[in-house]
């Protein structure tokens, strides 16, 4: 049986992998202090609606 491959615009298993990566390379090393302060600086901002206030 074969399986139907098409050309993905994105890849997503790929993409996430690198972010991962990327994350793991900047944290090496890092202390607990250090790691929260870095985890601060990046987290993800969410969006203020209607539903969140």
């Amino acid at each position: 049986m074969k399986t139907k491959t098409e050309k993905k615009d994105f890849d997503t298993v790929k993409t996430f992998r690198a972010i991962k990566e990327k994350i793991s390379k900047e944290i090496y090393g890092l202390s607990y202090e250090q790691l929260m302060a870095y985890f601060e600086k990046t987290k993800l901002k969410a969006e203020k609606t209607s539903e969140n206030q």
